[in-house]
């Protein structure tokens, strides 16, 4: 099973990401968890402790591997020839990080465009990374994705099972997620669920919905508000210090049953 997470700033994918990537490594699957944010802090979500976890060398960013695996340092291509199909089955192994017993994290990190344009060794290498975990690894990816819509611009989000797309439970963040998730099914991704995340009022967030929403056959889940984790995220700790009762680990694990039901599997 292959998931992207998307939405816009600050919605909460990352959190998200973290739990449902707790919650499903717990239950005895393998699973790989990817960052491919421009800030990526998905390994400190996940119990990496920030010192740590600030020194990561996002794949995309570690110049000598990008020219390593392709030819040519970042930054400095245009006019040479590099490789599109850099050697990537090693990286995993090599760079991700062990989190618990079935549960990893590999800081891919995003590409800065104004540096590196749409064709680059960096993203060369990205796209070539992606592409294996999603097509040749039997295990459960989850990619937190750069925020917005600059992953389905770069083509970053294709081959995916499912897609999770977070909102707020206002109008302008479900209008977004409206957008991204028409962006998915241009790329073939059959399976959306829209996630409303930091619900205080039900109420509200099924009519916003129903607004933003109304016409479309869209399924969502409702994450409510966890004041627990927001206490966490201040001390800069991870959320396998929540427990499993917490609400956002309640809402979360309805979710994974969910998941796991559309695609077949126990949990």
């Amino acid at each position: 099973m292959k998931i992207i997470v998307t939405g816009k700033g600050g919605v909460g994918k990352t959190s998200i990401t973290a739990v449902l990537a707790h919650i499903l490594s717990s239950s005895g699957y393998s699973v790989l968890a990817i960052d491919t944010d421009s800030v990526p802090n998905l390994a400190q979500s996940l119990g990496i402790p920030y010192d740590k976890a600030s020194k990561i060398v996002p794949l995309s960013k570690n110049d000598k591997l990008v020219e390593e695996r392709t030819g040519a340092k970042p930054g400095e291509s245009w006019g040479m020839l590099f490789s599109l199909t850099p050697k990537v089955d090693d990286l995993v192994d090599n760079y991700g990080i062990k989190i618990s017993e079935n549960l990893r994290v590999l800081v891919v990190g995003s590409i800065d465009s104004s540096k590196e344009g749409c064709l680059c060794p960096a993203i060369a290498l990205a796209k070539a990374f992606l592409r294996h975990v999603l097509l040749k690894r039997n295990e459960v990816v989850i990619v937190d994705s750069e925020a917005g819509a600059e992953v389905f611009g770069r083509g970053l989000a294709e081959k995916f099972d499912l897609m999770l797309c977070i909102s707020e439970p206002t109008l302008k963040s479900m209008s977004i997620a409206r957008k991204l998730i028409k962006m998915a099914r241009e790329l073939d991704i059959k399976k959306n669920i829209l996630i409303i995340n930091k619900v205080t009022d039900i109420e509200n967030a099924v009519s916003l919905y129903e607004r933003v929403f109304g016409d479309e056959d869209i399924p969502y889940h409702m994450v409510r508000l966890d004041n627990q984790l927001y206490e966490l995220e201040v001390k800069g700790l991870g959320v396998d210090n929540l427990g499993p009762n917490s609400i956002i680990f309640q809402d979360i694990n309805r979710l994974c049953k969910t998941i796991c039901y559309l695609h077949k599997l126990k949990v």
